[in-house]
């Protein structure tokens, strides 16, 4: 009855990464906003908090996920224009006004 889950469990836990690994001065991102801050005589203390999303190994670069967000644009905008050719094609000559004056 209870406790034994018979696989209807979550399945295997996510594997949370060491918090060591991620340091500012890895990041040129951080480390310029962080010397930018510093000459303006500013410190943000939860700088640090921020290294793991400037990981590129885990995210890539901000150009390499843009180009992954617009992969598929150039072939959505192609198959729309074909698509509209072809609706417009197929209705060439036909003078149906669907019952308007």
């Amino acid at each position: 009855m209870g406790g034994d889950h018979h696989g209807h469990g979550l399945g295997e836990r996510a594997k949370i990464p060491d918090w060591t690994k991620y340091k500012v001065e890895d990041c040129p991102e951080l480390v310029r906003y962080r010397d930018n801050l510093a000459l303006k005589g500013l410190k943000d203390p939860w700088i640090r908090n921020e290294a793991w999303r400037f990981d590129r190994k885990e995210f890539g670069t901000v150009r390499s996920r843009a180009l992954l967000t617009f992969r598929g644009l150039k072939w959505g905008v192609l198959a729309t224009i074909i698509v509209v050719g072809i609706e417009k094609g197929l209705n060439y000559g036909k003078d149906d006004h669907h019952g308007h004056h």
